[in-house]
């Protein structure tokens, strides 16, 4: 086929199925309901039956009845009933289909239309993409997956939403809470008293936790995880841009089986340590927990895998360990201009895909041995103006390495220095440095 005859050639769509759509809503308003969730105005090719569509929307909105003649009274009272066809069009739609029984086949075909002719429009742009001299190839493959990724979840990018809309969106949000019951609104962490103060990790929100090295942030973000994937089955991705997956694992095992890590890394097991260590490990086979390892990874491959995460494995929270390895792919522009780079995009991120993601972040050396502050975070700015919620890791450096090493448990403090839809404040709990992990004082009584 040459060139000419695919610019020549008419975009995907169904005429009798939009006709057919229409004329069973008409025939039957409740017919509505069913196809409603899936369906929008943008998704018919004609656009005189997107403004009929739209019309119908806004009559059932007003909860006023749907039918030929009020159909007709709307669209002129909006100035749109010549741009949809006349009255001798509307009328004809009821002609066009015998019953409303298979409104939803005919809604899905023109869904499915909707579907290629935007697949086709962002191909091309992709294509355009590619053409350009001086185009980076990865950012034009990241940005290619970020379109497909958007029209397989059925987004709009740019969109907007009435008031209305999302009012109604908000209060059954919150009717389903109200049934429910449930304790938190968000992801819990397994630290009770953070949960209470945060309702756990809430979607689409940007979390950071920051400490200084040796404090515990891996420890901290391995032991929320563990919680998340291995106790509540939530799917859970964790980038580990420090730590090889292997290392990662023996962590996980030490603290799920109460084993010690210096046990586990040297081979020095007691027979009886092999049931709680095959507990463990089967515990961490079936849960939902995927990581990726790679060492230096750039930017964009961060948000290709958690998009692809997200779409394929259905994954609910991110961990990222942490910010400052990951590398942008603009390296000739200043370290802070990076790092804000990199800030904003993991907002994004979480706004994009609609969970919640965790970095964690190193603090500045002259915080060491005080209570750090939003001020305190390393290298930019930007990190906390982006973050919904901050959270440091904290505890009294004037003990020795060896001290804590050989404690049972060192308290530490969990500040939470900011959070944009609620309160801040302060939640101890305890480092069991033998098993490398982090628990609740309040739960365990320690």
């Amino acid at each position: 086929m040459s060139d000419g005859s695919l610019r020549d050639k008419v975009p995907p769509h169904n005429a009798e199925a939009e006709r057919a759509t229409l004329g069973a809503i008409l025939l039957d308003p409740d017919a509505l309901g069913r196809v409603l969730g899936f369906l929008r105005a943008e998704d018919f090719y004609r656009s005189a039956n997107g403004r009929i569509y739209r019309a119908i929307i806004a009559l059932w909105e007003r909860n006023e009845a749907i039918d030929l003649i009020t159909l007709t009274d709307a669209l002129k009272g909006t100035g749109d009933l010549d741009l949809a066809g006349g009255p001798a069009y509307v009328s004809s739609l009821t002609s066009s289909v015998p019953t409303s029984a298979n409104v939803e086949y005919y809604a899905r075909i023109v869904r499915e239309t909707s579907v290629r002719r935007q697949l086709l429009k962002a191909a091309n742009e992709i294509i355009a993409e590619a053409m350009q001299e001086g185009a980076q190839s990865r950012e034009v493959v990241e940005e290619a997956e970020r379109r497909i990724f958007e029209i397989s979840e059925g987004e709009q990018t740019g969109g907007y939403k009435q008031a209305r809309e999302i009012v109604k969106q908000t209060v059954e949000a919150i009717e389903k809470l109200y049934r429910t019951r449930e304790d938190y609104t968000g992801i819990p962490s397994g630290f009770p008293a953070l949960d209470k103060m945060l309702s756990g990790f809430q979607d689409s929100e940007f979390i950071v936790i920051g400490a200084r090295p040796s404090v515990g942030k891996t420890a901290l973000a391995l032991t929320m995880a563990g919680n998340i994937a291995i106790h509540r089955k939530v799917p859970t991705g964790f980038f580990s841009l420090e730590m090889s997956d292997m290392a990662i694992m023996q962590r996980l095992i030490a603290s799920e089986a109460r084993i010690g890590s210096q046990k586990i890394r040297t081979g020095m097991l007691r027979p009886a340590d092999f049931k709680n260590l095959t507990d463990a490990a089967g515990a961490i086979y079936d849960a939902p927990l995927w990581i990726s390892d790679t060492p230096g990874m750039r930017l964009l491959d961060l948000r290709a895998q958690a998009r692809r995460m997200r779409s394929q494995l259905g994954i609910r929270i991110v961990f990222v360990d942490y910010i400052s390895l990951i590398n942008n792919d603009h390296a000739d522009i200043p370290r802070h201009e990076q790092i804000a780079e990199i800030s904003r995009s993991l907002k994004g991120l979480a706004r994009e895909l609609g969970i919640p993601v965790v970095a964690l972040s190193q603090v500045t050396r002259d915080v060491e041995g005080k209570r750090p502050t939003l001020a305190s975070i390393r290298e930019s700015g930007s990190i906390e103006q982006d973050a919904d919620v901050v959270i440091f890791l904290h505890r009294n450096r004037g003990e020795s390495s060896e001290d804590i090493e050989h404690a049972n448990n060192v308290e530490t403090e969990l500040i939470v220095a900011k959070q944009r839809n609620g309160p801040v404040g302060t939640v101890r709990i305890a480092f069991v440095p033998k098993y490398t992990r982090f628990e609740s004082l309040e739960e365990d009584g320690l």
